[in-house]
């Protein structure tokens, strides 16, 4: 699997993914730092990558789309030290990688992760 590190986490985390068996590359060296999330989500499409970011607007993007691909692995994690957070994103994503390849938004904390495949339905709207 390929994963694409999104600008708002460390560029530490290609040297560690990498090292547990994920391909990984760090937006920061593929496309410019001011890039907006829907070009950075095209790019991750057009190339095969799984997008891994602590942003919330990519699921947004993925609801507002009704996009099948890329798919997103969201962490929410309060504590983002590779010693912490690190074991906890490699073991979600491991587990769900079936899901991740067909298209999913993976939302991982230290407790549990979710999994929702794409397209996300579309969000109803009150009367």
């Amino acid at each position: 699997m390929k994963l694409l590190v999104d600008m708002n986490l460390s560029p530490r985390w290609i040297e560690f993914l990498n090292t547990h068996g994920l391909e990984a590359v760090h937006w920061s060296d593929v496309g410019a730092a001011n890039a907006s999330d829907s070009e950075l989500m095209r790019f991750a499409a057009e190339h095969s990558y799984t997008v891994l970011t602590y942003d919330l607007d990519f699921s947004s993007i993925l609801a507002v789309t009704h996009g099948n691909k890329p798919s997103v692995v969201q962490l929410r994690l309060d504590n983002l030290s590779m010693s912490l957070a690190g074991p906890v994103v490699v073991s979600a994503i491991e587990q769900m990688h079936d899901q991740l390849e067909t298209g999913a938004l993976l939302t991982v904390d230290l407790y549990r992760t979710r999994v929702r495949l794409l397209p996300l339905p579309p969000v109803e709207k009150n009367p």
